[in-house]
């Protein structure tokens, strides 16, 4: 791993001579004076003085030699739509974007909410806002009112940008109550929303004074050029909201320039992407995933970008790669979720279509299990990349990096820390280093590399508390996951520091459980909790979903499936992380980003109330766990 290591050492040891290599990957207005300004720690300002923007770099500086090459090709299952669109008219559509902000008094440094489906519409709104130096705060489509709310009043933003509705298994989601809730219980409501009308909401009513229809205000600026406004930096381009420990989520701050440069970097000796090819990612624009990886990094990097607005098994479980065919696609990145889901179909579709184009798949979003990796990479016939990072790093913390040096993957390890990453596994004890297989806190130490989180929007006290003040005496970045190092250096990700359950006095992590679980043949999918315990403080306790629902027929049938499960956990764990029980269900609660409600599992299970439950894609689930812990009971 000679070219690997090398390549991370430099951008570690000779920092300012490696990232001004990589800052050459985008174009700067004005050239930056200092690559770093690290005279506040832990706050970190990377090529101080430079000016650029993210929608030039993006969608202006492709026009002259990739004008007519496809930019965004959008696909919705959901409606049976297909559009796409060149760099030359992604950048008109842009521009009259633009101008329609702009003509509602937005300029520099105001914040804009776009509150949208996975649409086309939504994409130029981002990158109308980086074109005039707005800051966007793009909020998952169909949130609920109060969560809506929330972010509304602490990003406090001049305008909204919203639609009708979005489209889920086949079923429409409707916005509009939802957003006029969430203004009437704002504290901040913005002066104007725009609406754009897919014709979802037959009773869309716009409200007079403060709502503008999208189509109406496009025609009145068909033509406008706006342009673009310069940038320092070290300016923000967008906020992003994560769930934190208390019920106030925390926004992101993304800068500018150094986030153009770490996406950069990143399609290049990550993804491998280049200049014409195509990228596939599965996410959602709510997300920070399709910020760096369906909108800015592919389009940064003069990639074709694809926009999909469906599930992976309508109108079958085909459907992505029949997309791949279709397009040609050269990268492609999805979820262990999404894997996991296409693990219970029929393997004959992942074999249906020509799927030569694609080079590898990288997988992220939460930890990988061994064998849902190792069944993805021998069915698809091609490299799958498990590769982890955060939505506060913005790009991947952990990975192999191909266009550097093709490591071997090790099934359900994300490999390596990524270039600019100085990683270590800290003992939760006492901050020291943790040896080989021994499980610690993946911890960064500062300053974080280009591209992450500068911030927590309106709160430097937060970000410094939050962040970097897990460790007595050692300012470093904690992850709050625990994870392990290989004696080959390869890292596994074990979970959350805050998902442990501590059954006697051992901590154990849910992942490790998980995986336990996993590795019997008939087990799809798994969640595991720790629930309360008089005798040992806590006890796990796990819900699966099974491959082959016909042993569970009898209830013998279903006792001999538990204990076999249970002797597995025993086999690779230990008695002590064998959970108390194994409840069979035929699907687990997850938000529509595919992220398990595990928090809410624990409630129902302890008999809490739940929580939140506005991001839950199937209410039905919950009601699953809830059936049957009353009938263990």
């Amino acid at each position: 791993m000679g070219a690997y290591r090398d390549f991370h050492r430099r951008s570690l040891e000779q920092l300012d001579e490696f990232w001004t290599e990589q800052a050459g990957l985008i174009d700067w207005h004005q050239p930056f004076g200092k690559v770093l300004d690290y005279s506040r720690p832990p706050f970190a300002k990377w090529f101080v003085g430079g000016l650029t923007n993210l929608c030039h770099n993006a969608v202006d500086r492709h026009l002259a030699t990739r004008g007519g090459q496809k930019a965004l090709i959008y696909i919705s299952t959901e409606t049976g739509q297909e559009q796409s669109y060149t760099y030359r008219e992604l950048g008109a559509e842009v521009n009259r974007c633009a101008a329609m902000i702009r003509s509602l008094g937005v300029a520099k440094g105001d914040r804009v909410l776009i509150y949208m489906p996975m649409v086309p519409e939504a994409v130029f709104a981002m990158l109308a806002c980086a074109r005039l130096g707005a800051v966007h705060s793009v909020v998952f489509g169909g949130f609920a009112s109060h969560s809506l709310a929330a972010r509304i009043d602490d990003a406090r933003p001049r305008l909204m940008i919203t639609a009708d509705g979005g489209m889920r298994g086949g079923r429409a989601i409707l916005y509009q109550a939802m957003f006029n809730e969430a203004i009437r219980l704002s504290k901040a409501p913005p002066a104007k929303v725009i609406v754009f009308n897919r014709g979802l909401d037959p009773n869309l009513k716009l409200v007079p004074g403060r709502d503008l229809d999208y189509a109406k205000l496009h025609g009145e600026h068909l033509d406008d050029q706006v342009p673009v406004t310069w940038l320092e930096s070290s300016e923000p381009s967008y906020i992003l909201y994560t769930s934190g420990t208390t019920g106030h989520p925390k926004g992101a701050q993304r800068d500018t320039g150094g986030y153009a440069v770490a996406l950069a970097a990143s399609i290049k000796h990550i993804y491998c992407g280049e200049p014409g090819e195509t990228m596939f990612t599965t996410s959602d624009i709510g997300w920070v995933v399709g910020h760096s990886y369906i909108v800015y990094g592919p389009l940064i990097a003069g990639m074709t970008t694809i926009l999909y607005e469906g599930l992976p098994i309508r109108p079958d479980a085909g459907i992505w790669w029949k997309i791949v065919a279709d397009n040609k696609v050269n990268v492609m990145f999805s979820s262990p979720t999404a894997a996991r889901v296409l693990k219970k179909q029929d393997p004959a579709f992942l074999r249906k279509y020509d799927v030569s184009s694609l080079k590898h798949l990288f997988l992220a979003g939460e930890p990988l299990d061994e064998p849902t990796h190792r069944w993805f990479a021998e069915a698809l016939g091609k490299p799958v990349i498990d590769h982890y990072w955060q939505t506060e790093s913005g790009w991947p913390i952990l990975s192999s990096v191909p266009g550097v040096e093709r490591t071997a993957v090790k099934f359900g390890s994300p490999s390596f820390p990524v270039f600019g990453y100085d990683l270590k596994l800290l003992r939760e004890s006492d901050a020291t280093e943790a040896g080989p297989n021994e499980k610690a806190v993946v911890a960064i130490v500062p300053p974080l590399p280009p591209g992450c989180m500068s911030t927590v929007w309106g709160d430097d006290e937060r970000f410094v508390r939050t962040y970097f003040g897990s460790f007595r005496g050692k300012q470093v970045y904690s992850t709050f996951d625990w994870g392990i190092r290989d004696g080959e250096g390869y890292h596994f990700i074990l979970g959350r520091t805050d998902d442990v359950i501590n059954v006697a006095g051992h901590r154990l992590g849910t992942r490790e459980i998980e995986e336990a679980v996993q590795a019997h043949p008939n087990i799809a999918e798994v969640a595991v909790v720790g629930v309360a315990d008089q005798l040992k403080g806590q006890i796990p306790l796990a819900f699966a979903v099974v491959k082959d629902a016909a042993r569970l027929m009898t209830p013998d049938g279903r006792a001999a499936e538990e204990k076999a499960v249970l002797d597995t956990v025993d086999r690779l764990l230990g008695a002590i992380a064998r959970p108390s029980r194994v409840h069979f269900v035929t699907l687990l609660p997850k938000t529509r980003s595919g992220k398990l409600l595990r928090r809410s599992i624990q409630a129902i299970a302890e008999g809490r109330d739940p929580g939140d439950l506005t991001t839950i894609e199937d209410p039905g689930a919950l009601e699953q766990i809830r059936g049957a812990v009353a009938l263990a009971k």
